[in-house]
């Protein structure tokens, strides 16, 4: 028996049309991470314990306003390790630019608050 493409088409169509399909829904994962940002505080804590843990830095003179330089006797390759240490400590990446602008203890604290991405 030989039946024609279209009829063999048009009853497919019907029994389609008939039934109610429905798609399976999916969960689909968000491609967008949400941040927050992380509290002063412990920005601060970390910080101030990333700079005391420094051998080269008297703990005890360590204060959120302590320059790296004037301050804590560093110098400008100790600067540079400390910076990549905080780094380290809250997981982002300072791009060289930054990293030169950040002289103190009070720069460093307030340029990972405004990483959203720190954590």
């Amino acid at each position: 028996m030989y039946l024609r493409p279209n009829v063999i088409l048009n009853a497919a169509s019907r029994a389609a049309s008939t039934q109610r399909f429905t798609m399976a829904r999916m969960a689909t994962p968000s491609m967008m991470r949400m941040y927050a940002t992380l509290p002063r505080e412990d920005v601060q804590t970390r910080v101030l314990d990333v700079v005391k843990s420094f051998e080269k830095v008297d703990g005890s003179k360590v204060t959120p306003e302590s320059n790296f330089v004037k301050d804590l006797g560093l110098d400008s390759l100790d600067t540079v390790e400390v910076v990549m240490a905080i780094e380290e400590e809250f997981s982002v990446e300072i791009p060289d630019k930054d990293a030169d602008a950040i002289h103190s203890v009070q720069q460093a604290i307030d340029y990972i608050i405004k990483r959203d991405d720190a954590h």
